[in-house]
């Protein structure tokens, strides 16, 4: 009798739950909603050792709060939701928690193509951003297998950022469009090879001046070309620095830092980011029009 009380009593609580969210999305939506919000999970293992729980569960209880937070982004109408997963400097962390990280992001990974996941509820596009090369065989085979399984969902996408940093980003998209270029003039200049070799530093810029290095070159090779630019940067924690995630993409990003560490992030947190992001959008845009 007592169980079947708390039952009644745990429905309705979650019914009352899912009228507030409602509710709060329906005020919400009146005024702009973000395309794109991005998050630093912050406070993983500061979670764990406040909760005196054992290594690696902060990071469990991590996934659990990204799962919820991104339900409410795609409940809300939130079209891409980038979280920076695992940083290349995340590498020089001891060997044993690595090998645990990559385990936990292994399973979860596979646990994204199961039937009742958010990915399948949602019509989720899966992209995994980073140098891939970096991960152990089976992970970058499981992230291949998800974006393979995920490339036609319309709808909405996940970017999780793994073996990444922004200034390895950058470095790989200057790489590409050298090679691109470098590509370019060999094809057009087949026959002028001995030419190309022998200009000198004076006619070299009015010679090559189709084969400069534009902006949109460069954008077009950054990891993150899949997706438009942040319009939200939400950081657990308290903490204001970006780490070296998305530094070219966040010139014109609201940055939001809660003190709560990452797993104690939920819904009032992204509600709140989002009334901050709709009462600057004017600014925003302002600025976005300046460049």
């Amino acid at each position: 009798m007592g169980e079947e009380r708390n039952g009644n009593v745990s429905k309705v609580f979650l019914r009352l739950g899912s009228f507030m969210r409602k509710l709060s999305f329906g005020i919400l939506s009146v005024g702009p909603i973000p395309t794109h919000i991005a998050f630093i999970m912050d406070g993983n293992r500061r979670y764990a050792k406040k909760k005196n729980l054992e290594e690696g569960a902060g990071h469990r209880a991590g996934f659990l709060a990204l799962m919820s937070l991104l339900n409410y982004c795609y409940e809300l109408g939130v079209k891409y939701a980038t979280v920076y997963a695992f940083s290349i400097d995340n590498f020089k962390r001891k060997p044993e928690e690595v090998q645990q990280l990559m385990d936990l992001m292994q399973e979860k990974i596979e646990g994204l193509l199961e039937e009742g996941s958010i990915v399948n509820q949602y019509g989720i596009r899966v992209y995994f951003i980073g140098n891939l090369k970096l991960l152990n065989e089976s992970v970058r085979a499981a992230a291949e297998k998800a974006m393979k399984a995920t490339a036609n969902n319309t709808k909405c996408a996940l970017l999780i950022c793994v073996a990444y940093t922004s200034t390895d980003e950058i470095a790989h998209a200057v790489h590409e469009c050298c090679q691109e270029k470098k590509d370019e003039m060999q094809e057009e200049n087949a026959d002028k090879m001995y030419e190309i070799q022998t200009w000198n530093e004076e006619n070299f810029e009015e010679k090559q001046k189709y084969h400069r290095i534009k902006l949109v070159d460069l954008e077009k090779h950054m990891y993150m070309a899949v997706a438009p630019n942040p319009d939200i940067l939400i950081r657990s924690s308290g903490e204001t620095r970006l780490s070296n995630f998305l530094l070219w993409q966040t010139n014109d990003t609201l940055l939001c830092c809660p003190r709560a560490l990452w797993p104690e992030i939920g819904f009032w947190h992204l509600v709140w980011a989002v009334l901050n992001f709709q009462r600057n959008y004017s600014y925003l845009e302002k600025k976005k029009k300046q460049l």
